[in-house]
Protein backbone atom coordinates (compact mmCIF):
# COMPACT_ATOMS: atom_id res chain seq x y z
CA UNK A 1 0.00 0.00 0.00
CA UNK A 2 1.26 3.51 -0.78
CA UNK A 3 1.76 5.62 2.33
CA UNK A 4 0.01 8.95 2.53
CA UNK A 5 1.72 11.57 4.67
CA UNK A 6 0.21 14.70 3.18
CA UNK A 7 -1.68 15.63 6.34
CA UNK A 8 1.28 15.30 8.70
CA UNK A 9 2.71 18.30 10.43
CA UNK A 10 6.44 18.78 10.87
CA UNK A 11 6.12 21.32 13.68
CA UNK A 12 6.75 18.76 16.42
CA UNK A 13 8.54 15.49 17.06
CA UNK A 14 7.22 12.02 17.78
CA UNK A 15 8.64 10.32 20.86
CA UNK A 16 9.24 6.57 20.62
CA UNK A 17 10.23 4.46 23.63
CA UNK A 18 11.81 1.22 22.47
CA UNK A 19 13.46 -1.88 23.84
CA UNK A 20 15.83 -3.71 21.54
CA UNK A 21 18.20 -2.79 18.77
CA UNK A 22 19.11 0.89 19.01
CA UNK A 23 20.47 0.90 15.46
CA UNK A 24 17.11 -0.36 14.16
CA UNK A 25 15.22 2.36 16.05
CA UNK A 26 17.52 5.01 14.58
CA UNK A 27 17.14 3.59 11.08
CA UNK A 28 13.35 3.57 11.31
CA UNK A 29 13.32 7.11 12.75
CA UNK A 30 15.57 8.34 9.95
CA UNK A 31 13.54 6.65 7.20
CA UNK A 32 10.28 7.99 8.60
CA UNK A 33 11.66 11.52 8.91
CA UNK A 34 12.88 11.40 5.27
CA UNK A 35 9.41 10.41 4.07
CA UNK A 36 7.37 12.72 6.28
CA UNK A 37 9.55 15.51 7.64
CA UNK A 38 8.44 14.48 11.15
CA UNK A 39 11.38 14.16 13.57
CA UNK A 40 11.43 11.14 15.88
CA UNK A 41 13.01 11.25 19.34
CA UNK A 42 14.11 7.81 20.57
CA UNK A 43 14.49 6.56 24.13
CA UNK A 44 16.07 3.11 23.94
CA UNK A 45 16.64 0.82 26.93
CA UNK A 46 15.65 -2.60 28.31
CA UNK A 47 11.91 -3.33 28.55
CA UNK A 48 12.15 -2.99 32.35
CA UNK A 49 13.71 0.47 32.16
CA UNK A 50 11.33 1.62 29.44
CA UNK A 51 8.33 0.50 31.49
CA UNK A 52 9.69 2.12 34.66
CA UNK A 53 10.03 5.43 32.81
CA UNK A 54 6.54 5.11 31.33
CA UNK A 55 5.07 4.50 34.81
CA UNK A 56 7.03 7.39 36.34
CA UNK A 57 5.69 9.79 33.69
CA UNK A 58 2.03 8.88 34.11
CA UNK A 59 1.11 12.36 35.35
CA UNK A 60 2.87 13.96 32.37
CA UNK A 61 3.16 11.36 29.58
CA UNK A 62 6.02 11.88 27.10
CA UNK A 63 5.89 8.81 24.84
CA UNK A 64 3.69 8.59 21.76
CA UNK A 65 4.70 5.06 20.75
CA UNK A 66 6.06 2.11 22.70
CA UNK A 67 7.96 -0.79 21.13
CA UNK A 68 8.53 -3.54 23.69
CA UNK A 69 10.57 -6.74 23.64
CA UNK A 70 7.76 -8.49 25.54
CA UNK A 71 4.29 -9.34 24.23
CA UNK A 72 3.10 -9.34 27.84
CA UNK A 73 3.74 -5.59 28.05
CA UNK A 74 1.22 -4.95 25.28
CA UNK A 75 -1.38 -7.25 26.84
CA UNK A 76 -0.90 -5.55 30.21
CA UNK A 77 -1.23 -2.01 28.81
CA UNK A 78 -4.24 -3.09 26.75
CA UNK A 79 -5.91 -4.41 29.92
CA UNK A 80 -5.12 -1.13 31.69
CA UNK A 81 -6.76 0.87 28.89
CA UNK A 82 -3.57 2.75 28.00
CA UNK A 83 -3.56 2.02 24.26
CA UNK A 84 -5.07 3.76 21.26
CA UNK A 85 -6.76 1.23 18.96
CA UNK A 86 -5.21 1.23 15.50
CA UNK A 87 -4.87 -1.36 12.77
CA UNK A 88 -2.58 -0.30 9.95
CA UNK A 89 -3.57 -1.31 6.44
CA UNK A 90 0.05 -2.49 6.16
CA UNK A 91 -0.66 -5.10 8.85
CA UNK A 92 -2.72 -7.11 6.34
CA UNK A 93 0.37 -9.29 5.69
CA UNK A 94 1.02 -9.82 9.44
CA UNK A 95 -0.27 -13.17 10.82
CA UNK A 96 -3.34 -12.75 13.05
CA UNK A 97 -1.47 -14.20 16.05
CA UNK A 98 0.93 -11.24 15.86
CA UNK A 99 -1.59 -8.39 15.96
CA UNK A 100 -4.63 -7.16 17.85
CA UNK A 101 -6.90 -4.13 17.71
CA UNK A 102 -4.31 -1.90 19.39
CA UNK A 103 -0.86 -3.48 19.01
CA UNK A 104 1.09 -5.30 16.29
CA UNK A 105 4.45 -7.01 16.01
CA UNK A 106 7.34 -4.93 14.65
CA UNK A 107 9.39 -8.10 14.19
CA UNK A 108 10.06 -11.40 15.92
CA UNK A 109 13.05 -13.05 17.54
CA UNK A 110 13.40 -16.62 18.79
CA UNK A 111 15.37 -18.17 21.63
CA UNK A 112 18.05 -20.74 21.02
CA UNK A 113 21.34 -22.14 22.19
CA UNK A 114 24.25 -19.86 21.34
CA UNK A 115 27.42 -21.93 21.10
CA UNK A 116 31.05 -20.88 20.74
CA UNK A 117 32.34 -22.97 17.82
CA UNK A 118 35.92 -22.74 19.14
CA UNK A 119 35.05 -23.80 22.69
CA UNK A 120 36.30 -27.37 22.29
CA UNK A 121 32.87 -28.70 23.30
CA UNK A 122 30.66 -30.91 21.11
CA UNK A 123 28.04 -28.96 19.14
CA UNK A 124 24.81 -29.10 21.17
CA UNK A 125 21.62 -30.02 19.33
CA UNK A 126 19.17 -30.11 22.25
CA UNK A 127 18.64 -28.21 25.51
CA UNK A 128 19.47 -31.45 27.36
CA UNK A 129 22.94 -31.57 25.73
CA UNK A 130 24.02 -28.65 27.94
CA UNK A 131 23.75 -30.93 31.00
CA UNK A 132 26.57 -33.16 29.66
CA UNK A 133 29.96 -33.31 31.47
CA UNK A 134 31.57 -31.48 28.51
CA UNK A 135 29.55 -28.39 29.48
CA UNK A 136 30.31 -28.51 33.22
CA UNK A 137 30.60 -24.88 34.45
CA UNK A 138 30.53 -23.65 30.83
CA UNK A 139 26.89 -22.56 30.38
CA UNK A 140 25.20 -19.20 31.04
CA UNK A 141 21.53 -18.22 30.82
CA UNK A 142 19.83 -14.80 30.86
CA UNK A 143 18.04 -13.94 34.10
CA UNK A 144 14.30 -14.58 33.54
CA UNK A 145 13.55 -11.83 36.07
CA UNK A 146 15.16 -9.36 33.64
CA UNK A 147 14.23 -10.98 30.33
CA UNK A 148 10.58 -11.61 29.47
CA UNK A 149 11.67 -13.85 26.59
CA UNK A 150 13.73 -16.02 28.96
CA UNK A 151 10.73 -16.39 31.24
CA UNK A 152 8.64 -17.33 28.19
CA UNK A 153 11.16 -20.09 27.43
CA UNK A 154 10.81 -21.49 30.96
CA UNK A 155 7.01 -21.47 30.58
CA UNK A 156 7.21 -22.96 27.09
CA UNK A 157 9.48 -25.78 28.25
CA UNK A 158 7.20 -26.43 31.25
CA UNK A 159 4.15 -26.52 28.96
CA UNK A 160 5.96 -28.78 26.49
CA UNK A 161 7.77 -31.10 28.91
CA UNK A 162 5.82 -30.90 32.18
CA UNK A 163 7.88 -31.94 35.22
CA UNK A 164 10.73 -32.99 32.95
CA UNK A 165 11.41 -29.29 32.36
CA UNK A 166 12.16 -28.82 36.05
CA UNK A 167 14.34 -31.93 36.03
CA UNK A 168 16.24 -30.29 33.14
CA UNK A 169 16.68 -26.99 35.04
CA UNK A 170 17.86 -28.96 38.09
CA UNK A 171 20.44 -30.82 35.97
CA UNK A 172 21.63 -27.56 34.43
CA UNK A 173 22.13 -26.08 37.89
CA UNK A 174 24.04 -29.16 39.06
CA UNK A 175 26.18 -28.85 35.94
CA UNK A 176 27.15 -25.30 36.96
CA UNK A 177 24.95 -23.18 34.69
CA UNK A 178 25.24 -19.50 35.73
CA UNK A 179 22.24 -17.14 35.69
CA UNK A 180 23.60 -13.91 34.21
CA UNK A 181 21.93 -10.51 33.80
CA UNK A 182 20.02 -9.58 30.65
CA UNK A 183 20.69 -11.28 27.31
CA UNK A 184 23.93 -9.44 26.43
CA UNK A 185 25.52 -10.32 29.78
CA UNK A 186 24.81 -14.01 29.16
CA UNK A 187 26.24 -13.95 25.62
CA UNK A 188 29.42 -11.90 26.26
CA UNK A 189 31.38 -14.57 28.22
CA UNK A 190 30.49 -17.13 25.54
CA UNK A 191 31.63 -14.78 22.77
CA UNK A 192 34.87 -14.13 24.68
CA UNK A 193 35.48 -17.85 25.20
CA UNK A 194 35.18 -17.87 29.01
CA UNK A 195 32.02 -20.01 28.64
CA UNK A 196 30.91 -22.39 25.87
CA UNK A 197 27.16 -21.89 25.44
CA UNK A 198 24.10 -19.85 26.37
CA UNK A 199 20.89 -21.65 27.31
CA UNK A 200 18.06 -19.59 25.79
CA UNK A 201 19.63 -16.53 24.18
CA UNK A 202 17.68 -14.09 22.01
CA UNK A 203 18.93 -14.89 18.52
CA UNK A 204 19.15 -11.63 16.55
CA UNK A 205 22.00 -10.18 18.66
CA UNK A 206 24.13 -13.25 17.98
CA UNK A 207 23.36 -13.24 14.25
CA UNK A 208 24.71 -9.70 14.23
CA UNK A 209 27.82 -10.84 16.15
CA UNK A 210 28.38 -13.68 13.65
CA UNK A 211 28.16 -11.14 10.81
CA UNK A 212 30.95 -9.22 12.60
CA UNK A 213 33.13 -12.35 12.51
CA UNK A 214 32.50 -13.89 15.95
CA UNK A 215 32.89 -17.70 16.26
CA UNK A 216 29.31 -18.34 17.36
CA UNK A 217 26.43 -20.48 16.15
CA UNK A 218 22.69 -20.21 16.86
CA UNK A 219 21.01 -23.60 17.37
CA UNK A 220 17.25 -24.14 17.61
CA UNK A 221 16.49 -27.47 19.33
CA UNK A 222 14.12 -29.71 17.36
CA UNK A 223 12.19 -30.38 20.60
CA UNK A 224 11.01 -26.78 20.47
CA UNK A 225 11.63 -23.23 21.56
CA UNK A 226 9.68 -20.00 21.95
CA UNK A 227 9.43 -16.86 19.85
CA UNK A 228 9.46 -13.32 21.18
CA UNK A 229 7.33 -10.98 19.06
CA UNK A 230 8.13 -7.30 19.66
CA UNK A 231 4.83 -5.40 19.94
CA UNK A 232 4.39 -1.78 18.78
CA UNK A 233 1.59 0.29 20.25
CA UNK A 234 0.33 3.88 20.33
CA UNK A 235 -0.33 5.31 23.78
CA UNK A 236 -3.78 6.79 24.29
CA UNK A 237 -2.23 9.93 25.81
CA UNK A 238 -0.47 10.87 22.54
CA UNK A 239 -1.04 14.40 21.26
CA UNK A 240 0.09 13.31 17.79
CA UNK A 241 -2.18 10.41 16.88
CA UNK A 242 -2.03 10.95 13.09
CA UNK A 243 1.78 10.98 13.07
CA UNK A 244 1.93 8.01 15.43
CA UNK A 245 -0.33 6.00 13.13
CA UNK A 246 1.82 7.00 10.16
CA UNK A 247 4.93 5.76 12.01
CA UNK A 248 3.29 2.36 12.59
CA UNK A 249 2.37 2.35 8.87
CA UNK A 250 6.00 3.08 7.98
CA UNK A 251 7.46 0.33 10.19
CA UNK A 252 5.02 -2.13 8.59
CA UNK A 253 5.75 -0.91 5.05
CA UNK A 254 8.08 -3.03 2.87
CA UNK A 255 10.84 -0.44 3.45
CA UNK A 256 10.40 -0.47 7.22
CA UNK A 257 10.20 -4.27 7.36
CA UNK A 258 13.41 -4.56 5.34
CA UNK A 259 15.13 -2.49 8.07
CA UNK A 260 13.69 -4.93 10.63
CA UNK A 261 15.08 -7.87 8.59
CA UNK A 262 18.47 -6.14 8.30
CA UNK A 263 18.62 -6.06 12.12
CA UNK A 264 18.45 -9.91 11.99
CA UNK A 265 14.88 -10.04 13.30
CA UNK A 266 12.13 -11.93 11.49
CA UNK A 267 9.91 -9.36 9.76
CA UNK A 268 6.33 -9.27 11.05
CA UNK A 269 5.06 -9.34 7.48
CA UNK A 270 5.08 -12.72 5.79
CA UNK A 271 5.89 -11.22 2.38
CA UNK A 272 9.22 -9.61 3.35
CA UNK A 273 12.38 -11.74 3.14
CA UNK A 274 14.39 -12.51 6.27
CA UNK A 275 18.13 -13.06 6.64
CA UNK A 276 17.65 -15.91 9.11
CA UNK A 277 15.30 -18.83 9.89
CA UNK A 278 11.60 -17.92 10.24
CA UNK A 279 9.33 -19.09 13.06
CA UNK A 280 7.43 -21.22 10.52
CA UNK A 281 10.60 -23.35 10.31
CA UNK A 282 10.82 -23.90 14.09
CA UNK A 283 8.83 -26.01 16.52
CA UNK A 284 7.15 -23.40 18.74
CA UNK A 285 6.30 -24.28 22.34
CA UNK A 286 3.09 -22.81 23.78
CA UNK A 287 3.55 -19.94 26.25
CA UNK A 288 -0.07 -18.93 26.68
CA UNK A 289 -1.37 -19.33 30.21
CA UNK A 290 -4.04 -17.91 32.45
CA UNK A 291 -2.19 -14.72 33.20
CA UNK A 292 0.54 -13.23 35.31
CA UNK A 293 0.13 -15.59 38.28
CA UNK A 294 1.70 -18.51 36.42
CA UNK A 295 4.57 -16.28 35.28
CA UNK A 296 5.20 -15.24 38.87
CA UNK A 297 5.05 -18.86 40.06
CA UNK A 298 7.47 -20.10 37.39
CA UNK A 299 9.90 -17.26 38.11
CA UNK A 300 9.75 -17.90 41.83
CA UNK A 301 10.34 -21.63 41.38
CA UNK A 302 13.32 -20.98 39.06
CA UNK A 303 14.83 -18.39 41.40
CA UNK A 304 14.42 -20.71 44.37
CA UNK A 305 16.18 -23.51 42.48
CA UNK A 306 19.12 -21.32 41.41
CA UNK A 307 19.65 -19.55 44.74
CA UNK A 308 19.80 -22.73 46.80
Amino acid sequence: MALSFASLSSAHALTVYTAGPGSLAKGLASGFEKQTGVKVNIFQATTGKVMARLEAEQANPQADILISASWDTAEDLHNRGWLLPYQSANAAQVPSSLKSADYVAQGISALGIVWNTKSGTPEPKEWQDLTAPAFKDKVTTPDPALSGASLDLLIGLQNGMGDNAWALFDELKKNGMVVSGPNAQAVTPVMQGAKAAVFGAVDYVTYGNIEQGESLKVIFPASGTVIAPRPMMILKTTQHAADAKAFIDYVLSPEGQKLVADAWLMPARGDVEAKRPLFTELKILPTKNDGTSERADVLKRFNTLFTQ
